[in-house]
């Protein structure tokens, strides 16, 4: 447990303040409690409240806990209860910093409070309820210096982060996948974490996702929950049986009338080791270059080893994301400074999808699930 809180550093201080913030929270209120049986009352409820966000912050990491579905649901929500407790600590900070009131007018003051209050639990239900099915196709062009006029227009289908779990039903996938045929790409690619963890319907995703149509084939590469799960060589195998092609430090060359495509994929690349060793081997000089990398981290490696573009998910884009004075602030930005979006590094592309499914907390806000597809063309 030691080395997964030390792993998970930035999640664990985010959610000890919000465990401090239950108990400010109870503070606050006793200022206008005078029973001592009710004072009681409050504070063993946010103790119970601590003591719920702490033991399910610690079953939300992959490897410690697998639930029924109906248990990741109630850790899901307390947790997200969590989050909108702290917005109400933020909401009532500022409140109380703000000047006396006029008595006449003490009434519309207390209402607006009500609102501003109850305001992060209407949002964090908006998040659960609507934006977390909002599925969206995102469309990316991807300039390439002298790209061949045989891959000019070239449209490349990304998946990733899918988490078929509770979070997501088979139904919700197979919305995902109808949508992305509709996009008619040549190529379908599936950047890893299909579920979350051991139990979760991996089977049913992988036939979800063979359903997907693209004239040159399905391919892959795996993601952290892969590991985490145990399901690598599971997912390699099934996937092939179906028609998916996972790539494990392997690639595979595809040929668009006179020119090359190099399709090249790593498992899960740890940040406590170097990225892409002997990756640079799958390099094919005389093609287009594009590597599927789970982890977004690996771009200043894959432009040093000469890779073209470069495929990748992991971040969900932060699942949470505000923009404040025309900066985006994400948690993700803890981990990296890829989190959604296109970035270039040299003459080689990253592209980091938001994705499709949630981990942890049920809810994205102002990031909705993704559904990409990236068009080549030249400079």
């Amino acid at each position: 447990m030691h080395d997964a809180l030390t792993r998970y550093l930035p999640e664990t201080i985010v959610w000890c303040a919000v465990v401090a913030v239950q108990a400010q929270l109870a503070r606050w209120l006793m200022e206008f409690i005078r029973s001592a049986a009710l004072r009681a009352l409050v504070w063993a409820a946010a103790s119970l409240a601590c003591l719920s966000i702490l033991l399910s912050f610690a079953l939300s990491l992959p490897k410690y806990a697998v639930l029924p579905g109906y248990l990741v649901w109630l850790r899901g929500l307390i947790l997200a209860w969590g989050l909108a407790s702290f917005g109400v600590f933020l909401v009532v900070l500022l409140w109380r910093r703000l000047p006396a009131f006029d008595p006449q007018r003490r009434g519309v003051v207390r209402t607006a409070g009500l609102a501003a209050v109850t305001a992060p639990f209407a949002v964090a239900g908006f998040g659960i309820l609507i934006e977390r099915k909002d599925f969206q196709l995102r469309q990316v062009d991807i300039a390439i210096p002298g790209l061949s006029k045989d891959l000019a227009g070239l449209k490349l289908l990304q998946l990733t982060d899918i988490h078929l779990s509770p979070f997501l039903s088979e139904r919700d996938l197979a919305r995902v996948v109808d949508i992305a045929n509709e996009t008619k790409p040549q190529l379908a690619l599936i950047t890893g974490d299909l579920t979350t963890s051991r139990g979760d319907p991996l089977d049913a995703c992988l036939h979800q996702l063979a359903r997907l149509k693209a004239d040159a084939g399905i391919f892959g590469c795996l993601g952290n929950h892969e590991i985490y799960s145990g399901t690598e060589y599971y997912a390699t195998r099934q996937g092939a049986r179906l028609g998916i092609r996972f790539l494990r430090r392997q690639s595979g060359t595809l040929r668009f009338g006179s020119a090359l495509l190099n399709l090249a994929g790593v498992d899960y690349q740890m940040v406590e080791k170097p990225y892409l060793p002997g990756a640079q081997r799958l390099v094919l000089p005389s093609a287009l270059n594009v590597l599927l990398s789970h982890n977004p981290n690996v771009l200043p490696v894959a432009a040093e080893q000469g890779y073209d573009i470069v495929l990748s998910g992991h971040t969900h884009g932060g699942q949470v994301a505000f923009e404040i004075l025309d900066r985006n602030l994400s948690p993700a930005r803890f981990h990296t400074p890829y989190v959604a979006g296109l970035y270039r590094e040299g003459p080689t592309s990253l592209y980091v999808s938001r994705g499709v499914g949630t981990i942890g907390v049920p809810l994205r806000l102002g990031v909705p699930p993704e559904i990409t597809l990236v068009t080549l063309c030249a400079t």
